[in-house]
């Protein structure tokens, strides 16, 4: 039941943007600070992803991959392409045993 709310809601956000667009008026400084506030948390996300969890040891392919996709992403690559290249050199670097 609970998923069913959240996709209800997930929907009605998404056809809320297109159908307040015009009533709604949000100033260009507003606009920036959104952008600018995107960018700060996706970089705040890449670098808590590189940091260790729990008392795990530090390894060199989790932080190879999230740099790999930080660059990619920073060079307007699409989303998969991203998401598989971190993949692909993640997994690569662990089979070749660096962890």
């Amino acid at each position: 039941m609970g998923a069913m709310a959240l996709a209800i809601g997930t929907f009605a956000f998404r056809f809320a943007g297109p159908l307040l667009r015009s009533r709604v008026k949000i100033s260009p400084r507003t606009v920036r600070l959104l952008e600018i506030a995107s960018v700060v948390l996706l970089t705040a996300l890449a670098v808590t992803t590189l940091m260790p969890s729990g008392g795990s040891q530090f390894g060199w392919a989790l932080p190879a991959g999230v740099l790999v996709a930080a660059g990619l992403a920073w060079k307007r690559a699409p989303l998969l392409v991203v998401i598989l290249s971190a993949a692909v050199v993640t997994a690569g670097l662990r089979a070749f045993g660096i962890h």
